[in-house]
């Protein structure tokens, strides 16, 4: 592998990320801020605990999740549609490196900042509920395989855009619907019978239930389960980047 290739590309991908600091590290804080003082001060004082759990600290799981989610895609996504916009993607074909280096590189940097951004979260959740991690090793490769995946799907999204409402349109309108209707702030045991049947077609179900179990133990679905579905669905996402760089498309014309 042409590892000056690839830590090139990751290079330059953190270092657009440090250009936009403020959007990048303190939004999340304040964003996260904000969830504590509605859901956690307003709504929390009024709901019971949640399997033992305290309110506040059972929708922390889910703020992280929410976040690693729309980070990973949209850095990945724009990192790799920036080129496509600015005709440097030829640059890039061109040069000495592997599809796969490309990737790594890209998708690298996005799960990169994902990760970081999800531990400031939780640092920042520290100062207003008591949070224990069950399993922190755990916790730790589920961010990871998280970040990676979203990621390299943002990578799909940003190859597939033609155009900045493309680019925008399946994490608005599919991915945070998805993630605000996937239990990350509630559980789906809490719903009736045919709801709860419903929210088991939804993906970020899984995700959030995993990451859950690493804090406290518990989920709505089992462990096995939310980490299988992830696999598979990065093992999804790998098929149809190998099919784009294979046939160009969308990167050649």
């Amino acid at each position: 592998m042409n590892l000056h290739g690839v830590w090139a590309i990751y290079r330059f991908e953190m270092a657009r990320g440090l250009r936009t600091l403020w959007q990048t590290l303190v939004a999340p804080v304040l964003t996260t801020a904000l969830y504590f003082i509605v859901f956690g001060g307003a709504i929390g004082s009024r709901m019971q605990d949640i399997g033992g759990v305290d309110y506040g600290a059972f929708i922390v799981p889910g703020l992280i999740m929410l976040t690693v989610l729309t980070q990973s895609i949209s850095n990945a996504s724009f990192g790799i549609y920036f080129p496509k916009f600015s005709k440097t993607i030829f640059e890039i074909l061109s040069a000495p490196v592997s599809p796969l280096e490309v990737v790594t590189g890209y998708v690298g940097a996005a799960a990169t900042k994902s990760v970081v951004i999800g531990a400031i979260i939780l640092i920042t959740s520290t100062f207003f509920v008591d949070v224990e991690v069950a399993h922190p090793a755990a916790m730790i490769a589920f961010l990871f395989l998280t970040a990676i995946t979203f990621s390299l799907f943002g990578f799909i999204i940003g190859i597939w855009a033609e155009g900045f409402e493309q680019l925008s349109f399946i994490p608005i309108l599919v991915v945070t619907p998805l993630t605000f209707l996937g239990g990350a702030f509630y559980s789906i045991d809490m719903l009736p019978p045919l709801w709860r049947t419903v929210s088991l077609f939804n993906p970020v179900v899984y995700l959030v239930s995993g990451f859950r179990w690493s804090f406290f133990g518990q989920g709505d679905v089992s462990i096995g389960l939310s980490l299988g579905l992830t696999a598979a669905f990065l093992g999804l996402c790998l098929v149809i980047v190998t099919w784009m760089f294979r046939t160009g498309y969308r990167l050649k014309a």
